[in-house]
């Protein structure tokens, strides 16, 4: 397509972050851009720590909660992509104690797509139980589905990374970030910014989180809604500041969650839609299968209507409902995402987390690059 970039994307969006934060709207932002496997964004803005302090900068890393579902989905298709896992083959053909109650058909699609129906967490689960990798996968594992696999989908979002987790690591014999670092973040060279769990050596680069409105809108939603009921049952388990800045939160194994930079995000997202470097993470065709409708319709435990993809979500308000883009968001409004349609790679990571009408940097940021693509006519 011959596709080229505005001369000024970069200094653009950098005004841009720099505007929010001296608005006083947010604290730490981070977003970068690929074009056609080429960055043309990376800019920063904000603190490390607090106003004043330590400046973030590029190599910041930020803690973006359910935007690491993104890197798990990917994990899962490059295994595929090597033979090493079949998406309708049952979970417990590779982890046999997940068969339990109910859930012996239930299938590495089903878990991908968020339908098989283990959205629930026990009502007084810890911190310290959530971040013990056999004990929830225990837990998982002895769960009764809510619904018949595959029947209904319902956003599975602490659940979806051990579910996937334990199963790369009855397959590989890699715990999810060793499988992650050694078939992912290492062939893309962003094996020191993209993580699920943090090497200790890294918390000093882990900018802490801070509340702008997020845990406000969590407790105002209704004790019934199925999101606070099931997916996040008691306070000590919102995905929340408090939680996230947990020095043995930040070092658990979470593939539900990912720390990251954003120019590492945005770089894997590009390695899905085509070449980086000469590396492409999948297959053209496994990508456009990835990315392509697996599940449409009301999410049982968002109550909104959804499209899904392999792992990943369509077609998103930063995304500019576009159904062509796939990739995942976070609590409190972090994203990453590819755009197959423009050839674009994109990703937000803040500080502050945010929700509803406060939630708008992820648009206007991804609509401020996305007007910046110029596709030349025809000839031209």
């Amino acid at each position: 397509m011959n596709r080229r970039v505005s001369a000024d994307v970069q200094a653009r969006v950098a005004g841009m972050l720099e505007e929010l934060v001296e608005s006083g709207r947010e604290s730490g932002l981070q977003v970068a851009a690929y074009l056609d496997g080429e960055p043309i964004v990376d800019a920063h803005a904000g603190w490390a720590d607090h106003p004043g302090g330590r400046r973030l900068g590029s190599d910041t890393l930020i803690h973006s909660f359910s935007t690491g579902k993104g890197f798990t989905a990917t994990l899962v298709h490059v295994l595929a992509e090597r033979g090493l896992i079949a998406y309708d083959t049952p979970i417990a053909h590779y982890w046999p104690e997940f068969g339990a109650h109910g859930k012996e058909r239930a299938t590495v699609r089903h878990a991908l797509t968020h339908t098989i129906g283990v959205p629930q967490l026990p009502a007084a689960l810890t911190p310290e139980e959530l971040c013990d990798w056999d004990t929830m996968c225990a837990v998982v594992a002895a769960q009764e589905p809510m619904w018949e696999p595959g029947s209904a989908s319902g956003y599975h979002g602490w659940t979806f990374g051990w579910i996937l987790g334990e199963t790369v690591r009855r397959i590989t014999g890699l715990t999810p970030a060793e499988a992650l670092r050694t078939y992912v973040t290492e062939p893309l060279g962003v094996a020191d910014e993209l993580f699920f769990g943090l090497p200790e050596s890294e918390l000093v680069r882990t900018a802490p989180l801070v509340e702008g409105n997020w845990a406000a809108w969590l407790e105002s939603l209704p004790p019934s809604a199925p999101f606070r009921r099931y997916v996040v049952p008691n306070r000590a388990v919102w995905t929340v500041a408090e939680l996230a800045n947990r020095r043995a939160y930040l070092l658990a194994d979470l593939p539900a969650c990912g720390t990251t930079t954003a120019r590492a995000a945005a770089r894997l997202y590009a390695a899905l839609s085509g070449e980086v470097d000469g590396v492409r993470l999948m297959s053209p065709e496994r990508t456009a299968l990835a990315a392509g409708v697996a599940v449409e319709g009301k999410d049982l435990m968002l109550l909104g209507r959804y499209a899904k993809g392999l792992g990943y979500f369509l077609g998103l308000p930063a995304m500019a409902g576009d159904r062509r883009a796939f990739g995942h968001h976070g609590s409190g409004g972090s994203i990453a995402f590819a755009d197959r349609g423009r050839g674009l790679a994109f990703c937000l990571t803040r500080t502050r987390l945010v929700a509803g009408a406060e939630d708008t940097a992820a648009r206007v940021l991804a609509d401020a690059i996305r007007s910046a693509v110029v596709t030349p006519p025809s000839g031209s």
